[in-house]
């Protein structure tokens, strides 16, 4: 029997594992930019979810999404190398998106590395399609591919 994990919001404690697997997964090369103390503010804001798997007291994965009036935006999602291909990155995001669903959001916009082929795969598995692409986004020096996956269907149902 397969197990589904358990998404939950992040706690204070779990901000330094989130900042440092963005660090390591993330932002690689490009210096640090989503440090403790801007996790923390990310958790502080009301129009964002910080949500992570955890298991036997350990953040396996995190994801950050930002709830505007229309759209929704995943600034981050990131899972240990490790347990990948677990399908927890899948269920991270489909519980960010439900709540993007129950604020009636019409849309999910995100940005992906430019060279990172393995996370643009994933997010188009997801059901996400390129739109564009953000010469320079990541500190004016990599370029982004950006995806947006529609919520609703056309007769105004949601997705999924």
């Amino acid at each position: 029997m397969v197990q589904i994990p358990n998404v939950t919001l992040a706690v204070v404690a779990d901000a330094r594992s989130i900042a440092e697997m963005s660090r390591d997964y993330i932002e690689y090369g490009l210096g640090w930019s989503w440090t403790h103390a801007r996790v923390l503010k990310a958790m502080q804001d009301r129009a964002t979810n910080v949500a992570i798997i955890r298991e036997q007291g350990f953040v396996l994965g995190f994801g950050i999404m930002r709830y505007g009036e229309q759209r929704a935006h995943l600034t981050l999602l990131a899972v240990q190398p490790a347990q990948r291909k677990r399908g927890l990155g899948a269920v991270l995001l489909s519980w960010l998106e439900k709540c993007a669903v129950t604020a009636g959001l019409e849309r999910v916009q995100l940005e992906a590395r430019a060279d990172n082929p393995t996370a643009i795969a994933f997010y188009r598995e997801q059901g996400y399609e390129q739109v564009g692409t953000v010469p320079g986004y990541y500190r004016g020096t990599l370029d982004a591919v950006r995806l947006e996956k529609g919520l609703w269907t056309p007769s105004g149902q949601p997705l999924g």
